[in-house]
């Protein structure tokens, strides 16, 4: 890998596939530095964890219900017994829906994607083909040197 590299590759392959694997350096810097040269061609980051996510589908382009923790406060005779339900505006879409006039597209980077089952990961192969301006960026693991893959081939490896 070269001292200073310039990305270039790296926003070609998301631009083609819309949905890349990425496999980092534990130690970490290099994921920052590449969103930054996302962000310098014409991107908007937003950057997620997949733990907590739940249902794919529902949490990036539906409006879903949430409980909040209830933190050992009872609610007697008010609401439902598992507490209330408050909804939440769709995180991709929404964002998609007020991206700023010039930028190329919406890009998610989500972390510790390792988690995500193969349904999932096909479900984000598959959102950048349905939103074009969507495109989508999963650390998968950690590696020696920052190395990435279309997110579909990774699926047909494991």
């Amino acid at each position: 890998m070269a001292l200073l590299t310039t990305g270039k590759g790296f926003i070609r392959e998301v631009e083609k596939s819309g949905a890349v694997a990425v496999y980092a350096p534990l130690e970490g810097g290099y994921e920052g530095r590449y969103q930054r040269r996302l962000r310098a061609s014409g991107y908007q980051s937003l950057s997620l964890t997949a733990r907590g996510m739940g249902d794919l589908a529902a949490y990036l382009t539906q409006v879903h219900g949430v409980r909040p923790p209830h933190l050992g406060k009872k609610n007697i005779a008010q609401d439902a017994q598992v507490g209330p339900r408050y909804y939440v505006a769709p995180i991709a879409s929404y964002q998609l829906d007020y991206l700023p006039a010039r930028s190329k597209g919406l890009l998610l980077w989500i972390i510790e994607g390792f988690i995500l089952s193969k349904t999932e990961l096909q479900y984000l192969v598959n959102l950048p083909k349905e939103e074009p301006r969507l495109k989508i960026v999963v650390e998968m693991g950690g590696e020696r040197y920052f190395r990435w893959q279309p997110l579909e081939k990774c699926l047909t490896a494991a």
